[in-house]
């Protein structure tokens, strides 16, 4: 039995090795900018992030202040950028911690010099350029405002330019377009005074699908963490960082007729046998995969079986000789010869891999594996140890049989 009823192990050997073959990709001087947003996309902030810092990584990217003030709290000294909007209650702890700031508009551009100005610090900023996606940033032909405006703020430094790529697959003649309007922006900068800061438009679809590299900086989030990026070429390389696991708490063999879960959206045709796992979709299990979704148990795929619940779902494992109570089910990863992918699991439920792993919550553990060894984290370990301190069961227990139904 696993200490664990849902976990997910981070492959920290993978997250190197993905990490280096980026940096071939990119080139010598290239900037790696690793985007550890949305919890580094359900794999874990910290420990993704102090991994990265390790490896020699140069700077992180997540998508709100919050999450760059929560970097800065557990210890991470790399520059830090401010991707989407900072919240205004946030401006003056960003500044304080040295956080770089994504700008957007001229309002935040005077708002911040004063800021600075008060505090008697200096404010870094990234100017963003919005070429085609639509969202933030100043358009394209109206960067000069705001570039005059810098030139007269003199409490804030301007240490970025950068731009968001709209085509999901990378390089695209819409994508060239983009890089067009960037360039013309930097030529622009460039013409006012000497200027050596980040350009930055290149993400990881971009990055492995582009002809030639644009800006001094890449910003990879989903490559790192060995994902093909969503439309874009696989990119063979690279190995999965996340696999996604829970155990089996419960078997039961039910008669034909009988329904298992809401609804009842599944009714036995034979004699069968399910298995219960304790992990649903408040855990990041999508509900769409209800009748279409299968785990890896003893080697093997297992059928997911009626709805799938908040807290649980079910599998039937008629075929699988010898399942036990406690044996481990793979969601994401391999077992023996077989593997379901990040991206499998995705297509099954109709959707995109970001939004699965940002959907592993946080009920599931995150367990870093380097060097082949799984790690339980020491305060992690102490905690389990008091809240479950070690009994000895009778091996008879009903828990830890088949129950069956069957008249």
């Amino acid at each position: 039995m696993q200490p664990h009823r849902a976990w997910a192990e981070i492959n920290l050997d993978a997250l190197s090795h993905n990490l280096q073959v980026i940096r071939q990709q990119a080139g010598a001087g290239t900037r790696v900018l690793l985007v550890v947003k949305a919890n580094a996309y359900g794999h874990g902030a910290a420990l993704v992030a102090h991994h990265a810092l390790k490896s020699g990584i140069g700077a992180l990217g997540v998508g709100t202040s919050e999450e760059a003030l929560e970097l800065r709290a557990m210890g991470i000294k790399l520059p830090i950028l401010v991707l989407g909007t900072v919240i205004e209650t946030e401006l003056a702890a960003c500044l304080r911690e040295h956080i770089h700031i994504g700008l957007h508009t001229l309002d935040r551009c005077v708002q911040l010099n004063q800021l600075a100005g008060r505090l008697g610090v200096r404010a870094q900023v990234h100017l963003n350029v919005d070429t085609g996606m639509g969202r933030l940033g100043v358009p394209s032909l109206r960067t000069n405002a705001l570039l005059d405006a810098l030139d007269e703020s003199p409490n804030i430094d301007m240490v970025g330019l950068m731009t968001h790529v709209v085509d999901p697959a990378g390089w695209s003649p819409r994508t060239s377009e983009q890089m067009d309007d960037l360039k013309r922006v930097h030529r622009e900068l460039k013409r006012r005074g000497p200027w050596r800061g980040w350009v930055h438009g290149f993400n990881s679809a971009t990055l492995f699908s582009a002809p030639c590299m644009v800006g001094n900086t890449v910003r990879i989030g989903i490559a790192a963490l060995g994902v093909a990026a969503a439309g874009g070429a696989e990119q063979r390389d690279l190995q999965p960082v996340l696999s996604f696991h829970s155990q089996v708490v419960m078997l039961k063999d039910i008669p034909p007729g009988t329904s298992v879960g809401y609804g009842p959206d599944f009714i036995a045709r034979r004699q069968t046998r399910v298995a219960t796992i304790p992990v649903g979709y408040a855990d990041g299990v999508p509900f769409s995969l209800a009748g279409r979704g299968e785990g890896l148990l003893r080697g093997q795929r297992a059928q997911f079986i009626g709805r799938i619940s908040m807290d649980y779902v079910t599998l039937d494992v008629t075929e699988i000789e010898g399942v036990q109570v406690g044996d481990q089910v793979t969601l994401i990863g391999t077992q023996g010869t077989q593997h379901i992918s990040l991206g499998q699991m995705a297509r099954g439920a109709r959707t995109i891999p970001y939004e699965i792993s940002c959907s592993i919550g946080p009920r599931v553990v995150r367990l870093p594996r380097e060097g082949g060894d799984l790690r339980l984290p020491a305060q992690a370990s102490d905690a389990h140890k008091q809240s479950f301190p070690s009994v000895t069961l009778p091996e008879d227990l009903p828990h830890t049989r088949a129950i069956s139904l069957a008249p």
